[in-house]
């Protein structure tokens, strides 16, 4: 069976690998140059436990399966962080903290409670309470050196596809002319939408040195803030909730446009926002951090005031489309898209999801192995 993949960020890229290792035939088309050019390689490096989503049960068990799947299938491609401090703070959270520990707790979770003396607290003020528990780093570029050696022969690198390139029939999808089975878009919404209202978010990180080391600070929950390292030793970014988007947008050309013409005086204006609300919290920031450059990165969400992140896919005839943020539910795709290959097609219009979309497979797919 041959399948098209579009897209090489991490769903790409892991659907590709696990594909090609239980034998189809893949094709993995990019319009960058290199994997990883998009979101995959702009991101916080976060490799999520679910701390980030007490108010969505789904992202939040997601994250936490996916969290030990992805250590065990790709062990060389992330590491521990030291101090990961989650914090609730006095009155300006949507929960307290008590109910967030409980929350936590109830998801089965480990974390450790950590007084207004620890070390790993030092510094940091107008907090209600604050855990330490498990997460970890993701080296991104080992995994799009990974991934770029392990593809090769499956990579069709500056290729970029539109809508109108692809043609479905009975029988497959035809992109130019050449036949596939199946075509999988990870491109987030971009080549086909999926049935859920989505629009697409220009952002922003900030990258800051420090002597801090492997720690790593999130406020929940709400319009809050949070600093976590990069894979590059001494380097963090900064995301804001409020400051970090630029802008929603209906359409991808409209919000790529956006992101590339963003004025200088817009990320200066932006940093100054960022800076004054992580000091309401951290007041010696300046003292620790010393401001590196801007990250800009494109994100696809769904319409809505939900704290869902968790991870869809969506099937109209041969044509799946993956929409997920979290790098750890890339087993949760594969799962779904595996599972329903071979069904009949749902019909004209892209269906509600896999709900009603019949198991073939269960349990945990074929290890990839990094190797």
């Amino acid at each position: 069976m041959k399948i098209a993949i579009v897209g090489a960020g991490w769903y790409g890229c892991h659907l590709a690998a696990f594909l090609r290792q239980i034998g189809f035939d893949v094709a993995l088309f990019e319009r960058g140059a290199e994997v990883f050019t998009g979101a995959s390689g702009k991101n916080q490096n976060r490799l999520h436990l679910g701390f980030h989503y007490a108010r969505d049960h789904t992202t939040r068990f997601q994250s936490r399966d996916g969290f030990s799947r992805f250590i065990e299938r790709y062990p060389n491609l992330s590491r521990p962080v030291t101090d990961n401090i989650y914090a609730v703070p006095q009155g300006d959270s949507l929960i307290d903290y008590r109910t967030y520990k409980a929350i936590m707790a109830s998801s089965g979770i480990e974390f450790e409670e950590l007084g207004e003396g620890h070390a790993a607290v030092a510094g940091l003020t107008r907090l209600a309470g604050r855990i330490d528990t498990e997460e970890r780093i993701v080296d991104t570029g080992a995994a799009a050196r990974f991934f770029r050696a392990y593809l090769d022969p499956v990579l069709r690198l500056g290729t970029r596809l539109r809508r109108e390139d692809i043609r479905e029939a009975a029988d497959g999808v035809r992109i130019g002319g050449e036949r596939f089975d199946y075509l999988i878009d990870a491109t987030w919404g971009k080549l086909t939408r999926p049935e859920i209202d989505i629009f697409y978010e220009p952002t922003l990180l900030l990258y800051y040195e420090t002597r801090r080391r492997d720690w790593a600070f999130t406020l929940v929950d709400g319009q809050l803030c949070s600093i976590y390292p990069t894979d590059v030793p001494g380097q963090v970014t900064l995301s804001s909730v409020p400051h970090t988007p630029l802008g929603h947008f209906t359409d991808i050309a409209a919000a790529e446009h956006a992101l590339a013409t963003l004025p200088a005086a817009t990320i200066h204006e932006k940093r100054a926002l960022f800076e004054a609300q992580i000091r309401r919290y951290y007041p010696a920031f300046d003292e620790s951090f010393t401001y590196v450059g801007p990250q800009l990165s494109m994100k696809t969400k769904p319409v809505g005031a939900e704290d869902n992140r968790a991870c869809y896919v969506f099937r109209q005839g041969r044509v799946f489309c993956v929409m997920s943020g979290k790098i750890d539910t890339i087993f949760v795709a594969a799962e779904r898209i595996i599972s329903s290959i071979g069904q009949p097609d749902f019909g004209s219009g892209f269906g509600p999801g896999f709900g009603s979309v019949p198991t073939l497979l269960t349990g945990t797919p074929a290890r990839v192995s990094a190797r």
